[in-house]
This record gives structure tokens, C-alpha cells and sequence, in this order.
């Protein structure tokens, strides 16, 4: 039992990563063999609408053609039991990174065929991850909606979700344009929210995955 993690914050020991890693902790106690990639290590792009996926007898049908550093990632993803992607969300969406990887890995699988949608080897549950200065995560429930649609037609079901708001973002909110947000109020939530619950609902997604194929 493998399940690989995804970090798409460009911090590697930010909120997301902190979240990610209390979901790999939960995973491993369940017995699961986890690894991390932080995708903003990698050098890569979206898709580049080649259509080399598509091609009917061509060696890539059904696999991404494109030879960069998300190549490998795209395979171990195929091989893993499980996969969890953490994403802060900037201007109302998923980095760029975690976009780019999301067009990479759905793309190579969709198929404009008659009862044949999707061609993915396999179908693995997936947890996500997001964090997000906003008070209210209702308020991108559209952009969940849409992204675990798809995530759930052509990767496997998202089997549920952890999204941490009015999280901390700066050691010294003083020294940065920040002065609409209350240091003292996100320092009290980040003790009485993020670290007991934020954090133990992360471990406890990270248990699903790893239970899922019970």
C-alpha cells in the first residue's frame, strides 16, 4: 500500500505542506508507505494540446507526451494506491502548479469515444488539501465542485477533503501590507483551530486513504 503526496504550495513548510505531512503521519500509522514531491521543485508545464494522447495507435494514447520533470510524477501516480494533492488557493483557484499537473494528468486520459470517457488504468481515491486566508470555505465551493468532478471522472473518487481558512500567513504581520488582518485574532486560531482540528482532520484523511482498500 502506497500513497504519494503532493504538495502544490510553493512553501515547503507552510500550511499546506504542515497539513500534507499530518496526512502522511495518519497514512503511515495505518500502514501505508507514503512519499512526498513538492511540485514547485519540478520544472514543468501544462498541457500543450498536442493530442499525442489521442492518437489512435500512436505509442502515447492514453499517456502524456510530453517529456519534462511531470512525466515521472504522472507514472508514480499510476503505480500508487492512494493520492492526496495540497494546494493554497491565490486569487480564487489552485496555483499554477497544481493546474498544470491537474490539465497533465486528466487530459491524458479523456477519450472522445462512445462509453469510453476516460481510459485510466486505475481508479484511486484521492484526499485534498487546500488552505486559504479567506473566513469562510463555503466560499470556493464552486471551485472544489468543478475540480473534484473532474478529479472523480477520470482519476478516482475524492473521498474527502480538508480546507483550513484565515490561516497564518507571516511570522511579523507588522512587516508586511497586512493591515487589515488581525495578527492576534489568526495567532488564536492557528492554537485553537488549525493545530487541533485542521491538523486532525489531515491525519485522519490520510487514515481513510490508507483504509480505503480494506
Amino acid at each position: 500500500m502506497s500513497i504519494l503526496f503532493l504538495n502544490g504550495s510553493p512553501r515547503k513548510d507552510g500550511n499546506t505542506a504542515i497539513l500534507i505531512e499530518k496526512a502522511m503521519e495518519g497514512a503511515k500509522a495505518a500502514g501505508a508507505d507514503v512519499k512526498r514531491i513538492d511540485l514547485f521543485d519540478l520544472n514543468y508545464k501544462g498541457c500543450i494540446s498536442c493530442f499525442s494522447c489521442l492518437r489512435k495507435g500512436g505509442k502515447s494514447l492514453g499517456r502524456c507526451a510530453v517529456k519534462d520533470d511531470l512525466q515521472a510524477v504522472l507514472r508514480e501516480i499510476e503505480s500508487s494506491d492512494g493520492l492526496v494533492i495540497g494546494s493554497p488557493i491565490y486569487f480564487g483557484d489552485l496555483t499554477g502548479q497544481v493546474r498544470n499537473l491537474l490539465e497533465r494528468l486528466m487530459f491524458q486520459y479523456l477519450m472522445y469515444e462512445p462509453g469510453a470517457r476516460t481510459v485510466a488504468p486505475m481508479k484511486i481515491p484521492i484526499g485534498m488539501i487546500y488552505t486559504m486566508n479567506c473566513p469562510d470555505a463555503s466560499f470556493y465551493a464552486n471551485l472544489f465542485a468543478t475540480n473534484e468532478g473532474s478529479i472523480n471522472t477520470f482519476v478516482g473518487p475524492v473521498i474527502g477533503r480538508v480546507a483550513a481558512v484565515e490561516t497564518l500567513q507571516f511570522d511579523d504581520y507588522s512587516k508586511y501590507a497586512a493591515g487589515m488582518i488581525s495578527e492576534e485574532a489568526r495567532r488564536e486560531r492557528r492554537e485553537k483551530v488549525f493545530w487541533p482540528v485542521d491538523c486532525e482532520n489531515a491525519r485522519a484523511l490520510g487514515e481513510a486513504l490508507a483504509k480505503w482498500h480494506e
